[in-house]
């Protein structure tokens, strides 16, 4: 008993501290004014954030107070004792609701005023129960409760708080002078860090003595293991968190206990409080009242009811509950004056080893990536700002022809060119090319000159040539028997040449087989090899940026995965119309025409 006489002192010097918060408030803001510090607790005098905290308060202070009994809504007789050892100490009085003077209603519990009181109805019996809820409109953390009682504390009753508004309850502390047979309880268990969530039972300040002005005071981290360490208990935190309290009285002292044969019959309570300060979460010092009711006035560039948000913009780090040993402000993110938007990625944050995790969205000024740090595409960087310009991107302005797209190199500006092209933009030919009236190719090859012993021959016609072939004129009548002898039928287009010795290598680009060799052609890039003869005479045109329609036999081929074209070949300037008639030829090659071609 001397060790809880002595804990419950301890709480009723805190208590004192907590109805007097003003005036310490003011010497603490003197203190501070007089060291040079910083008028906002919640950042340093060198303005870096730390922990803060909102004062405690009365909660219950002037607020309504549903009560499910209350005595004089039909006048009624309350009796009361003022000497447990004298009969002839009873006094007895009329309850009614109609007169101001008579009337007790639940409104006095929270009046401030220690001569008002509440009662209950007359005649109240075990198992029958009187609550008392409080709304708090909000969730607070809550430092202590109390009752100050008029009539004897009830024998047995409970505290319960709720965290959603009143639509679940949980129980924080039973009081009886028999714990185990009323509520299954032991009486003062030690409260062990596995059950720091849940309520205990105690037989302490349920006596029945003294018969008016007795106390029940509860303390919610009172005896916790935790307690030393609450902001750093997301238990304990949980634990004090309420938006609504309720006490229930379960049972009233026996009449034998006075030794009267009269009952007690009534429950009494001048004073209700509960003390508390708003849940900011180590990010605000002040509750202001509002239209919506008590807000914190949030810092470190938090926000919501209870701080419990990071701001807009200032999703770099996940938000968290502040602690003394790290203030966890939200930080904004990096974009580089491009945006004013981001949102948070947990992957990323862990990817940086818990640095940042903020990912920028909406990036202007012709900006891209996570922290709007490089151009998009179709832009370049000028070197000549900083990042963080409206101006550090500039147009590539890579020439529509002569470019492959629109995008370039974001440090040096270089578009991507197409074969034969140069320039940073791409707007004219290389060395060795001249330009074309192609759109797709516009520069090709400056076709080189070709030599015998004595004499050059460029696309030579005279009569040595034409005793070699019959130069092609670029006009055929395809049949489904020219169709069939040949091995192969494809549409390509050349895309580059490079000489070897007596032979042209040319890059086809295939796009469609009409009639397949037995060794296959894939569609795609394949090299096509033209003798250098067969074109200084004329027997084949081919141009670079031009598509053909190439008809030709292996047996001049001395390798058979190579794709070989000479004299006997065919290599048409390709027409669509020529499309539908191939496709047909090709039909009538799977049904076996060919061999009766």
């Amino acid at each position: 008993m001397p060790q809880v006489l002595k804990g419950f002192l301890i709480f009723l010097c805190i208590l004192q501290l907590c109805l007097v918060p003003q005036r310490w408030k003011s010497n603490t803001n003197l203190v501070a004014a007089q060291r040079g510090l910083s008028e906002d607790p919640c950042y340093d005098a060198k303005q870096r954030p730390r922990y803060c905290i909102p004062e405690f308060f009365d909660l219950a202070l002037g607020r309504e107070v549903q009560a499910s009994g209350t005595c004089g809504k039909v006048p009624q007789k309350l009796c009361s004792y003022q000497d447990p050892a004298n009969v002839t100490s009873k006094r007895c009085h009329i309850c009614d609701q109609s007169h101001a003077r008579t009337s007790y209603p639940s409104a006095y519990l929270t009046d401030a005023d220690a001569q008002t009181c509440w009662k209950s109805d007359a005649g109240v019996k075990f198992p029958k129960n009187v609550t008392l809820t409080l709304s708090l409109g909000r969730r607070f953390e809550l430092v202590y409760l109390s009752l100050r009682f008029c009539s004897p504390r009830p024998e047995s009753m409970v505290m319960y708080k709720s965290m959603d508004h009143g639509r679940t309850w949980t129980p924080i502390q039973y009081y009886s002078t028999q714990c185990r047979r009323v509520y299954g309880l032991p009486a003062a268990a030690i409260i062990t860090k596995a059950m720091e969530h849940e309520a205990s039972c105690t037989d302490y300040q349920t006596g029945l003595k003294p018969l008016t002005g007795g106390l029940v005071a509860f303390m919610p981290l009172a005896g916790r293991p935790s307690a030393r360490r609450f902001e750093y208990s997301p238990v304990l935190q949980d634990w004090v968190t309420a938006t609504d309290v309720r006490v229930v009285f379960s049972r009233l002292h026996a009449g034998r206990e006075l030794g009267m044969r009269r009952k007690t019959t009534f429950y009494g309570v001048s004073e209700l409080q509960v003390g508390g300060r708003c849940k900011c979460n180590g990010h605000a010092s002040r509750c202001a009242a509002t239209p919506e009711g008590l807000t914190c006035e949030c810092q470190h560039h938090t926000t919501g009811l209870n701080c419990d948000r990071c701001k807009a913009f200032y999703h770099d780090r996940p938000w968290q509950r502040a602690t003394p040993s790290n203030a966890h402000e939200c930080v904004a993110c990096e974009c580089n004056l491009h945006s004013h938007r981001c949102r948070f990625s947990m992957e990323l944050y862990v990817l940086s080893g818990r640095r940042s995790g903020g990912i920028c969205t909406g990036c202007r000024h012709n900006t891209a990536g996570r922290h709007c740090h490089y151009c998009k595409q179709g832009y370049k960087r000028d070197p000549g700002k900083a990042i963080t310009s409206r101006r550090a991107c500039r147009p590539c302005q890579c020439h529509p022809v002569g470019a492959i797209s629109a995008m370039c190199n974001q440090t040096t500006g270089q578009c991507q060119c197409k074969m034969g092209v140069t320039g940073l933009t791409c707007n004219r030919c290389a060395l060795g090319f001249q330009q074309s009236r192609s759109a797709y190719m516009p520069c090709v090859r400056i076709p080189e000159v070709t030599t015998t012993a004595d004499s050059p021959l460029v696309w030579n016609t005279g009569t040595e040539c034409q005793t070699y072939c019959k130069p092609s004129r670029g006009k055929v009548h395809m049949n489904l028997r020219k169709y069939c002898t040949k091995d192969y039928v494809l549409r390509a287009q050349i895309v580059a040449m490079e000489k070897s010795g007596e032979w042209c290598e040319f890059t086809a680009s295939v796009s469609t087989v009409y009639r397949q060799r037995r060794v296959p052609i894939r569609r795609g890039d394949q090299p096509l090899w033209v003798p250098e003869q067969d074109l200084a005479c004329a027997c084949l045109r081919l141009q670079v940026g031009r598509s053909y329609l190439v008809i030709a036999n292996d047996e001049q081929s001395p390798d058979p995965s190579r794709l070989v074209l000479d004299r006997n070949s065919l290599a048409l300037p390709w027409r669509d119309a020529w499309a539908y008639k191939l496709r047909r030829f090709q039909q009538q090659h799977r049904r076996g025409k060919c061999k009766d071609a």
